[in-house]
C-alpha cells in the first residue's frame, strides 16, 4: 500500500509556507515540496525527494530563486555511501543516512520512521547531510532524536544539534505537526493507492 500526503505547514522561522506532496510506502519515500519564505531574505524554493526502501536518502534536488537568481542543488547518496554535491564529493558525511534541507520540516521524517521514534522510546544520534536555504551549501550536521512519549497528535522527540534543542510533535505517520520556533502544520490530507502502485 502507499500512502499519499499533501501537508501544508507555516514555517515561522522563514516567515512563510511549505506544501508537500508525499507518498510513502514499501518501496520507501518519495515528496515534491515548494515554499515561499520571506526571512533571511524573500525566496521561493522547489525540492524533489527520494529515498530507498529503508527510508535512507538516495537524493534530493533543489531549487532557490531570490533577488541574487537562481541556484540549484543535486545532493546524492551513493550505493557506497558516498555523498555528492552536484557531482562532487562533500567531507564530513560518512556513515550519514539522511538528507536536512533548512526550514523543511519534511525532512526530519525519515530519521523518525526509520528507528521507529514516533511510537516507542529510543534514542538515535546521527549525522545529516544538512542543507543551508537559500545558499544550498552542504553541511555536517550532528543531530540527536530521543523519543519522549504520547501526544494529542502522536509523540513527541526533542531534536537535540550542539546548542539548539527542540521538542517537535509528530503525528502518527511520522510527520511533523508542530516544531516549535520553525513551524507549525496548517493542514494535512491522505489517500491510499493500492500495492502495485510503486513509489
Amino acid at each position: 500500500m502507499v500512502t499519499s500526503h499533501v501537508l501544508t505547514w507555516e514555517v515561522t522561522q522563514s516567515r512563510g509556507y511549505e506544501t508537500a506532496w508525499v507518498d510513502l510506502g514499501h518501496a520507501g519515500l518519495r515528496a515534491r515540496g515548494r515554499a515561499v519564505g520571506m526571512a533571511p531574505e524573500p525566496y521561493w524554493v522547489s525540492y524533489e525527494l527520494e529515498t530507498d526502501a529503508g527510508l535512507v536518502t538516495r537524493e534530493l534536488r533543489v531549487s532557490v530563486e531570490s533577488a541574487d537568481g537562481v541556484r540549484a542543488l543535486r545532493l546524492r547518496r551513493d550505493d557506497d555511501g558516498v555523498w555528492r554535491a552536484d557531482g562532487e564529493p562533500v567531507p564530513g558525511l560518512d556513515g550519514a543516512l539522511d538528507c536536512d534541507l533548512a526550514l523543511c520540516p519534511l525532512t526530519n521524517t525519515m530519521p523518525v520512521l526509520r528507528h521507529g521514534l514516533h511510537t516507542a522510546a529510543g534514542e538515535q544520534s546521527l549525522v545529516m547531510a544538512w542543507v543551508s536555504v537559500p545558499d544550498l551549501t552542504v553541511h555536517a550536521s550532528p543531530q540527536t532524536y530521543t523519543h519522549l512519549g504520547a501526544s494529542e497528535h502522536g509523540a513527541r522527540v526533542r531534536f537535540v544539534s550542539e546548542d539548539f534543542r527542540r521538542d517537535v510533535e509528530f503525528d502518527a505517520d511520522g510527520f511533523v505537526v508542530d516544531y516549535p520556533g520553525l513551524a507549525r502544520r496548517t493542514s494535512a490530507r491522505q489517500s491510499d493507492r493500492s500495492t502495485h502502485d510503486q513509489v
